[in-house]
Order: C-alpha cells, then structure tokens, then sequence
C-alpha cells in the first residue's frame, strides 16, 4: 500500500510539475503577443474581452451564484418554491429516521419470540416484544396478547394491528407527493407571470426591445428551473421512501405468517 502511495505521488509531481511548465510557457508566450499586438486592438475586440470577462464566474462561490440567481428569479415566486423543498425535505428527513428505527431483523426476533415460548411461555415471549422496537414487534405483542383465545383471534388481531402500523409507516408520505406536485406548478405560475410582464413591458415600450424581452424571458424561466429542482430532489426521496416501506410491510407480513406457525405449534403442545 504504501509503494502504490508513493507511486501515486511521484507520477502527480511530475503531472503537475509538467502542467504548469506548459502553462508558464503559454501565459510568457500569451503576454508577449499581448504586448506587441496591444496598439492594433479595435473597439469590437475590446467589446468582446468585456462580454468574456463578465461571464467568467470561476471564481464565486456557489451560494453566492445561488443567491443571485434566487432573487433574480423574484423572491415572490422563489420563497413558496423554496419553503415547498425544505418543508419536503424536513419530512423526508423524519420519515427516514423513523423507517430505519422502525427495520429490525425479524428472523432474529422470531428465534427469539419462540425460545422464549419454549423456555417461559406467552409471558417471557410477551417481554421479548416489548424489549424490541419496531413495528413487527408491537405485531407479534398484539398477537401474543390474544393467544388465549384462540388462533383464529390472533390471526384477526395481527392482520387488523398489521393494517395500522402500515398506515403510521405511511404517514406524511401525502405531504411529499404534494410538495413534489406543488413546486414545477407555482414554477409554472411564475413563468406565466413572467411571460405577462414582459408582454406588458413591450407594451409600455411600443417597441420588440431585445433587452426587454430578455428580462422577462429570464425571470420566468428562473422559476421553471427552480420549481423542478425542487420536485426533481423529493421525487427522488419518495421513491427511496416508498421502495423502505415496502420492504418492511413485506417483512411484517411474512413474519406474521411464521408467528402464527410458531403459535399454533405451541397450542397443540
């Protein structure tokens, strides 16, 4: 490893050392011909170098580039666009956290849940539940609760109580899907608006002026842009939130199955 380190190191030495030999040659060779072409330089290539030099924005950060472009785009219509994704984000945020505290592996709990039903009974696999978070363990508690009476009450139960910790899995996932159809829509509105003030501006004008055009033209795509990045980044969480809670009902299902087994097993005893 450290032979393949050194290695590296030595062959960008010798890149960079190379690089910028070639680019101190370029920039003498580029400052002498500057130097003796400097009296022959026409007003037209002057206005080029300016047109050149202010679209060189190598050098701003790119919060700054952000921020400029936000409030190009028109505060009006960028902060509903922007509130929509850090809302969504937020949820997002808090539905992640929660599917991941809620994935737990069940067959580690079901091996746990029926030593304990062979060694101490409903009680101790009851206790084994109650210890373990996650939707799949209250399942298997509620389940537990009723073995009294029956294996037909258990199998109602755990399918009902089944149902409801798949709709806690879901909740918030409607206020995602919202955001995500609400942000290219007030985009969209912006750009409309746009397009109306510089119909109205070119009104006002009595003349097609380039510049008027522009302006308009560019607010009102600002917003477009920003109203799909917004979606485009929630639809990307939501389709990662929904492939989770998926996977975890499917768990929740199939585990329940084998908890029913595990039951019945242990009544016939």
């Amino acid at each position: 490893m450290k032979k393949l380190l050194t290695i590296v190191s030595m062959v960008g030495l010798l890149t960079f050392g190379t690089v910028n030999l070639y680019a101190q040659e370029a920039a003498d060779s580029t400052a002498a011909a500057q130097t003796e072409q400097t009296d022959a330089i026409t007003p037209a290539e002057e206005a080029v170098a300016d047109a050149v030099a202010g679209e060189d924005l190598g050098g701003q950060p790119m919060h700054q580039a952000l921020k400029q472009k936000f409030i190009e785009g028109g505060v009006g219509w960028m902060s509903p666009i922007l509130l929509c994704l850090v809302l969504g984000l937020a949820i997002v945020i808090e539905r992640v956290i929660y599917l991941n505290l809620a994935t737990v592996n069940t067959k580690k709990l079901l091996e746990k849940v029926e030593d304990a039903l062979n060694n101490g009974g409903i009680e101790a696999a009851k206790g084994v539940c109650r210890n373990t978070r996650g939707p799949v363990a209250s399942i298997f508690y509620q389940g537990l609760d009723r073995t009294s009476e029956g294996i037909d009450v258990v199998e109602k139960s755990v399918a009902s109580y089944g149902s409801v910790q798949a709709g806690q899995l879901e909740s918030g996932m409607s206020w995602i899907s919202l955001f995500i159809a609400l942000s290219p829509m007030l985009g969209f509105m912006g750009t409309v608006v746009g397009m109306i003030a510089a119909f109205d501006a070119i009104e006002a004008a009595g003349d097609i002026a380039p510049a008027l055009v522009a302006g308009g033209m560019k607010i009102a795509l600002l917003t477009t842009v920003a109203g799909l990045i917004a979606a485009v980044i929630l639809q990307l969480f939501y389709n990662y939130l929904v492939a989770k809670i998926d996977s975890i009902v499917i768990s929740m299902e199939d585990a329940s199955i084998s908890l029913v087994d595990i039951l019945t097993k242990y009544l016939k005893k």
